[in-house]
């Protein structure tokens, strides 16, 4: 029965802290579970450690003590060479976007595509499937500076999605977004949570979360709330 549980857990933290230099502690003694196919949300205020948290099961940070287990693979003891194939299972949206604003529509949703050694003619087609589900297909030879806010998250998603991954993290996707945009943006991921992906949303939209009705962990300075 053990083994079953932690086969269907995509995400499991176990008693993790996360320690910066200086001192200053980001997350304490934090330990939850996200089961395979759930949607979960993550609130907090700002600097609540939202944001460490994701950065910890993409392996951008690792924690000081505890362990992050993501798709059975402990982060921290990875090595670096094994990170790559960890996040090409990841769909990843930053608040910042992270664009690159010298390149099209196209060729922003073909990194991570070019980056696992895609065909060029199955990354095409991947591309313009993923830009067609955010509703940016026309615009695929458009660069990111001629986009609105909107359209530069809805190309960030786009992003994610393009490898099919198993499981989306997203950093406040829908906070410097008008509520239209914002709701687009979370039914999108509401369609994505419906045929099987694992997500994790950083949020601290009241509303939005109470729309979806899904599983919230609250951070408060660190500390997971109960």
């Amino acid at each position: 029965m053990e083994r079953s549980t932690a086969v269907s857990r995509m995400i499991t933290f176990s008693q993790v802290c996360k320690r910066f230099p200086g001192g200053q502690e980001a997350l304490k003694d934090v330990s939850f579970a996200v089961e395979k196919g759930e949607m979960v949300f993550l609130a907090g205020h700002s600097g609540a450690g939202k944001s460490t948290l994701l950065k910890l099961v993409a392996a951008m940070e690792f924690p000081t003590s505890g362990s992050v287990v993501v798709s059975g693979q402990n982060v921290g003891k990875l090595r670096r060479g094994a990170i790559p194939y960890l996040r090409r299972n990841l769909g990843l949206i930053f608040q910042d976007h992270k664009l690159l604003y010298d390149r099209t529509a196209f060729a922003n949703v073909m990194l991570p595509l070019a980056i696992a050694g895609f065909d060029r003619r199955e990354a095409a087609r991947r591309i313009r499937a993923a830009l067609d589900k955010v509703g940016l297909l026309h615009k695929e030879k458009a660069y990111p500076v001629t986009l609105s806010g909107g359209e530069q998250q809805r190309l960030c998603i786009a992003r994610a999605i393009v490898n099919r991954p198993a499981v989306l993290l997203a950093d406040e996707p829908t906070g410097n977004l008008d509520r239209d945009y914002a709701r687009d943006i979370m039914d999108m991921f509401r369609a994505f949570n419906q045929v099987g992906v694992t997500m994790l949303v950083a949020t601290h939209d009241e509303e939005m979360i109470a729309r979806f009705g899904a599983r919230t962990l609250h951070l408060h300075q660190g500390e997971l709330q109960s």
